[in-house]
């Protein structure tokens, strides 16, 4: 159905794909795996029309294609779900999902009513129960996937591109997407489900295609293959499945939090000790990034006390936290975390930027000198600090948003879901990185999606359900299904 035959792609100096070769046939689910930075997007994005390949040629249904953009790509049957999803926060669900979509748009005078009409069965199909009038900013990032989702949907494809379609999602709506998968299967429609979730890959797909450094390296049928064989080739290492032993922890208190209530929380109460990774864990609107934006300063503490080592803490604004020691690394990154059009080094300096000015005069030499060593630490890849941010993956993006709040010196770090859409090599970066700061005494707080992620590098597990806190778990004896029990509202 579709295939690309030595596909090449530089920007600048660097090489992002080198002479890739590979093929996609009617009604299969297709893998496409490797760590960040291995050219599966990049690919994605010239067999979908949003970047142009330096060299090489496409072929769909045997005939070559050159697609002058992505509309024209659509137009042959060729969806994409993006990874840093393409939508508008200031517009309705409805207006996102129309956006480029002639089925939808039908004329250049289009009535609210109808295409509300048009777009309900799309939202039934992701599961999604929601107006399609209201503004997509009101929407959590889980929600704004499900409507990139129904978009591509909506496009009537027949080639569907799905980067990391599960990032954000719970388990309930992942359920729900292998379900509409299978039946897009069953019509004939080919999926190509790039992700770093080896279940997920080898619970539903047919091939997998596996990237190291902008080379194809290997395509073999799920059913001939292991997930430490596709993990080996990925990284061309082995990569522990679970983290090394823990570091102990003090009694010692550096952070209590006593009965605090915001809008979103009732009554939370928790301690951190220096060197300690408390785990949070709970469903999608029970609250787990709202204790961040209470700490940052960004929620009001409606009841309730905070303490940073015995004195008390109320912060007024996020430089009141940064002043305190409080870094935030946020789920978003590209709405609340980085700002694409700036550099790599200015992106990375951004929070501390005051260490390296003097009379509003940047020392550049030194800043440049201060990003270079906390990518370093942070194991970024990248070929100058002068590039624009956003030409780095998405896992690369993430070690610059983390490098950020190092360079401010915290005390206590708050990291909402920090390995979403992170491949196993970069979280493996990451786990190392966490447990440094935990063995320096520093304070973590970490959020997950994944809870084998948090039993195997958490202290203790704090899971919440609706604002509420059921229960504080041991990481060492407590289990999944211990965590879901509670994340779903019923006590232990």
């Amino acid at each position: 159905m579709l295939e690309c035959r030595n596909l090449h792609k530089h920007y600048g100096g660097v090489i992002a794909l080198k002479g890739v070769s590979w093929s996609l046939r009617p009604g299969e689910v297709h893998a496409l795996c490797g760590e960040n930075g291995a050219g599966k997007s990049t690919l994605a994005k010239i067999l979908c029309g949003i970047t142009a390949a330096s060299d090489g040629e496409v072929i769909l249904d045997g005939k070559p294609v050159k697609w002058s953009g992505p509309h024209e790509a659509r137009q042959a049957g060729l969806g994409i779900i993006l990874q840093e999803l393409d939508l508008f926060a200031h517009l309705s669900i409805a207006e996102n999902l129309a956006l480029g979509n002639d089925r939808l748009e039908g004329s250049a005078w289009i009535s609210p009513a109808v295409l509300h009409e048009k777009v309900r069965p799309l939202l039934q199909d992701v599961g999604l129960d929601l107006d399609p009038s209201l503004p997509l900013g009101q929407l959590s990032v889980s929600q704004w996937q499900l409507v990139a989702i129904a978009r591509v949907l909506g496009l009537n494809a027949k080639v569907v591109f799905m980067d990391e379609p599960t990032s954000a999602l719970t388990n309930d709506a992942v359920e729900r997407l292998f379900g509409l998968i299978r039946r897009l299967k069953e019509r004939g429609v080919a999926i190509v489900y790039v992700s770093h979730k080896m279940d997920e890959i080898f619970r539903i797909c047919d091939r997998v295609s596996v990237m190291r450094d902008g080379e194809m390296i290997k395509t073999t049928a799920c059913a001939e293959t292991t997930i430490d064989e596709v993990i080996q080739q990925m990284v061309g290492r082995a990569v522990a499945a679970t983290r090394r032993e823990k570091i102990s922890v003090t009694e010692k208190k550096l952070f209590e939090a006593r009965e605090i209530s915001t809008r979103k929380l009732g009554h939370v109460s928790f301690k951190l000790a220096p060197g300690e990774i408390l785990g949070v864990a709970g469903l999608v609107g029970s609250g787990r990034s709202e204790i961040g934006r209470a700490l940052f300063g960004l929620s009001p503490i409606i009841e309730g006390l905070m303490t940073i080592e015995g004195h008390a803490y109320l912060p007024r604004n996020p430089h009141d936290a940064v002043r305190h020691g409080i870094a935030l690394v946020p789920e978003d990154r590209q709405r609340e975390g980085l700002i694409s059009g700036m550099s790599i080094g200015q992106n990375t300096t951004l929070a501390s930027l005051s260490t390296y000015s003097r009379g509003g005069w940047i020392d550049r030499e030194g800043e440049s000198a201060a990003a270079a060593k906390v990518l370093a630490s942070c194991r970024t890849k990248f070929a100058a600090q002068e590039l624009p941010v956003r030409s780095l993956s998405g896992g690369n993006q993430q070690k610059v948003l983390i490098g950020k709040w190092l360079l401010t010196q915290p005390r206590i770090c708050f990291f909402d879901d920090p390995t979403r859409g992170i491949d196993i090599g970069a979280k493996d970066d990451i786990y190392r990185l966490v447990s440094d700061l935990a063995g320096k005494g520093l304070g973590v707080i970490w959020v997950s999606s994944e809870l084998p992620e948090l039993l195997a590098n958490a202290h203790r597990i704090l899971v919440l359900h609706e604002g509420l806190c059921l229960g504080i778990l041991d990481a060492a004896t407590a289990t999944q299904e211990d965590i879901m029990r509670l994340a779903t509202g019923h006590r232990l």
